[in-house]
């Protein structure tokens, strides 16, 4: 059994920033240190990051003193000016790609355009954007939300910086004949596109695709959604305990890929996982 690592595969280099600032403030900030929700998703990446003193809190309440750091999905800037209020010092470890959608955002509703955003209703990233938006925003998590969108003159469009070009266009495609004026952000991250792109070259290669990562990163589970759709068979595991050998007991070749908050540890431990059950 031949095992194949996907080309792009791994930590993007927003999550790698929030680690490194979030590694230095454990030697150089007040103790002690929390960061309002996960700083990446990906919960062993977390768990190590207790170890070293690191907690996740759900809200600045739970913050008395010390240091709190934004996570990589941005906030809403409401809340780190309350963390500053009570006199918490705060890290702002924002992917500069997200940061940069919440500013496109804040600058077409300054501009008078009805803002639709293309993304994940629940999640992280898409929130805060809203909250740069004055929570004046459509959510679009499928071209049919706009089945209804009434006709318009101005519509500004930015997208969740993990969502595939492909809904961008479709969304695009449904509000061009229904407004005079479309103004589009294409916020997606160039490494998200390589990840999805390499993963879904790399499924029609092999028989069967193993996807490390987070069950709670939205990245990532759109990999394993990219390969399914190749009609490949496909896992999404977060660590190489969850592997099963008889998941390849007809195959010739495993692709392996990894989202873009999993770490190189966890990414080799499936590898040599799997180079053991096929050697055993």
């Amino acid at each position: 059994m031949k095992v194949v690592v996907a080309k792009d595969a791994g930590y993007c280099y927003g999550v790698e920033r929030a680690l490194r600032i979030t590694l230095k403030a454990t030697k150089e900030s007040p103790k002690p240190i929390f960061t309002l929700g996960p700083i990446i998703h990906n919960p062993q990446v977390v768990e190590s990051l207790k170890a070293r003193g690191v907690v996740p809190v759900h809200s600045i309440g739970e913050a008395e003193n010390g240091t709190i750091i934004i996570r990589s999905h941005g906030i809403d800037p409401k809340i780190a000016q309350e963390a500053k209020k009570k006199g918490l010092r705060v890290i702002d470890a924002t992917c500069p790609i997200v940061k940069k959608a919440q500013h496109c955002a804040q600058q077409l509703i300054e501009e008078g355009y009805d803002l639709v955003i293309v993304g994940e209703r629940k999640h992280p990233e898409v929130e805060g954007i809203v909250a740069y938006a004055r929570n004046h925003a459509l959510i679009v998590e499928q071209p049919s939300d706009l089945d209804n969108f009434p006709h318009n003159k101005r519509v500004g469009v930015i997208v969740q910086t993990t969502q595939p070009f492909e809904k961008l266009l479709l969304v695009v495609s449904k509000l061009l004949p229904i407004s005079k004026e479309v103004k589009i952000f294409n916020t997606i991250c160039d490494a998200t596109t390589a990840r999805q792109e390499a993963a879904r070259k790399l499924s029609k290669e092999v028989d069967v695709m193993v996807v490390v990562g987070g069950k709670n990163s939205a990245n990532t589970t759109r990999l394993a959604e990219i390969c399914r759709a190749e009609n490949t068979t496909t896992y999404h595991v977060e660590t190489a305990e969850e592997i099963d050998p008889k998941w390849f007991s007809n195959s010739a070749t495993v692709g392996v890929t990894a989202g873009a908050s999993t770490p190189d540890w966890l990414l080799e431990e499936v590898v040599k996982r799997l180079e053991k059950i096929n050697s055993s």
